[in-house]
């Protein structure tokens, strides 16, 4: 398939295309600090691998992109790039939950185990984490709970779980101290992987019906809360 994918949930900028003709099939891929320069690198890195690729939008079978939860105004940006590029292309826009694919990236770095349980955690900010329960077996991922925002130490571990993640460095102090443990994002690559199952299953969208996934409004603490965390912690206001 030729496909289009992005995250910009995290600080960090993932960006893939695969596809191109069949005796020439390639895969372009750029990951680079996200954040503040999200909003600024996305098209012109997308334009610059679609070209590496020798692809059009409108060759894409789908734009694929992280819908959350994770950084609100990554989120925002992830999903109005997915829209405008779609719109103009007439192509469909596939969201996938960034859990899912920090979840499939866990896999993968584990030599793309064949029966697997995770537990994906993403690092929300504010002393807070965004978790979701996967399994994946025969060929597919099942989802065990809803993607849901914690404190660390409300985290339960039922033993068998890998805890699968960017939030070790840290929380890890206030994870469960037996559980396995490996680092990982919601990559581009994942998405990819991700992308022909979902497709099938038609969760592919019009432009006009993707939407990004919250799981909390408010973005910021105020001054009276980051003042009590510093407090908690030992630091100066």
């Amino acid at each position: 398939m030729n496909l289009l994918a992005f995250d910009t949930s995290t600080d960090i900028l993932f960006i893939a295309v695969q596809g191109g003709a069949a005796d020439a099939a390639r895969l372009c891929q750029h990951t680079a600090a996200g954040g503040a320069q999200t909003s600024s690198r996305l098209i012109p890195e997308i334009q610059r691998l679609m070209a590496l690729a020798q692809l059009r939008l409108e060759d894409l079978d789908a734009i694929v992109f992280g819908a959350g939860p994770g950084s609100f105004t990554g989120l925002r940006t992830a999903c109005s790039v997915a829209q405008g590029l779609a719109f103009g292309a007439d192509v469909p826009v596939l969201p996938v939950d960034t859990l899912l694919a920090l979840a499939e990236e866990a896999r993968w770095q584990c030599a793309d185990a064949q029966s697997f349980a995770v537990t994906a955690l993403l690092d929300a900010r504010m002393d807070e984490l965004y978790m979701a329960d996967f399994v994946f077996s025969a060929g597919g991922w099942t989802r065990c709970s809803s993607d849901r925002l914690i404190k660390p130490e409300d985290l339960g571990w039922n033993g068998v779980n890998l805890l699968a993640g960017n939030v070790f460095d840290g929380y890890g102090a206030r994870l469960p101290p037996l559980a396995a443990q490996t680092a990982a994002l919601p990559t581009a690559t994942a998405l990819l992987r991700l992308a022909p199952a979902l497709l099938a299953a038609g969760a592919g969208l019009s432009a006009d019906n993707a939407l990004p996934t919250y799981i909390r409004d408010k973005v910021a603490q105020t001054t009276l809360e980051r003042n009590a965390r510093k407090a908690l912690l030992g630091l100066a206001p």
